[in-house]
């Protein structure tokens, strides 16, 4: 609503249940570091992407996570142009209803890590913590960690394609000056769906609905979807072990078993 509507801030306040306007105010500081005057001036800037600083949150974790390792697997598929972990921080291109915007996601504690969101606009910023959590692997059990995904087509495309470098370049959205490597969003399946191959044959697939790229698709209808469209068994491991539908505990991670080529 601060950023939707032209409610005054205490309207908002009493809108969204809380009994007073220093309670609201104390909870948006909690929550988003930041007083909620400060939340609205930020809406629809156009160059808040780069110069605001983005809008911290924290994310907390359960004992027994590890970062490092994390990040080591976040590497090793990072997508040039669109992902990249320099030191100990993660960062990634998005988009948002089309627009562009950035995270940034780091270590800041004992029992949290820090999601630094640069935004488009801040209107379902919680399903943007929900789906960053996801991809650090947050929100999975603690002896069952892995690293999954923000775009599960973009971790689709990145086991199968010869040079998805070359694909993002052709293909993706420019995002100028964030630094870091990150120079593009990720391209859509409407626009991959042009490429000849098997990225084409993906991208179509998922378009028609023929392939569910979702944390819900049994395994085995997953990786037949796929074998349909001809991507080989180690890359079908992979993007079912990415995308969660791995919970066979006979199934090792891709990371411990499959050669570079594999990827």
């Amino acid at each position: 609503m601060l950023d939707d509507t032209d409610l005054s801030i205490a309207e908002v306040a009493f809108a969204s249940g809380f009994g007073s306007l220093r309670q609201f105010n104390r909870a948006m500081r909690e929550v988003f570091r930041a007083a909620p005057s400060d939340l609205r001036a930020r809406r629809r800037r156009a160059d808040r992407l780069v110069a605001d600083g983005g809008l911290p949150l924290r994310m907390p974790f359960s004992p027994g996570y590890d970062w490092t390792a994390m990040l080591a697997h976040l590497r090793a598929d990072a997508v040039p142009g669109v992902e990249s972990v320099v030191d100990d921080t993660y960062r990634r291109t998005i988009t948002l209803d089309g627009d562009p915007g950035m995270l940034e996601i780091g270590p800041a504690g004992q029992d949290h890590l820090l999601l630094r969101a640069h935004l488009p606009y801040w209107e379902g910023v919680i399903h943007v913590v929900e789906r960053a959590a996801r991809l650090v692997g947050i929100d999975q059990d603690a002896d069952d960690r892995t690293p999954g995904a923000w775009a599960p087509l973009e971790i689709a495309v990145n086991a199968v394609a010869d040079d998805v470098a070359d694909l993002v370049r052709r293909h993706g959205t420019p995002v100028d000056g964030l630094g870091h490597g990150l120079t593009h969003a990720f391209p859509a399946a409407a626009v991959l769906a042009d490429e000849p191959g098997i990225v084409g044959e993906l991208a179509r697939a998922v378009l028609a609905d023929k392939i569910r790229l979702d944390w819900a698709e049994p395994r085995d209808d997953l990786l037949a979807a796929l074998a349909a469209v001809g991507v080989p068994g180690p890359a079908a491991n992979r993007i079912a072990w990415r995308l969660g539908v791995h919970r066979s505990k006979s199934l090792s991670s891709p990371y411990a078993i499959a050669a570079p080529s594999d990827s």
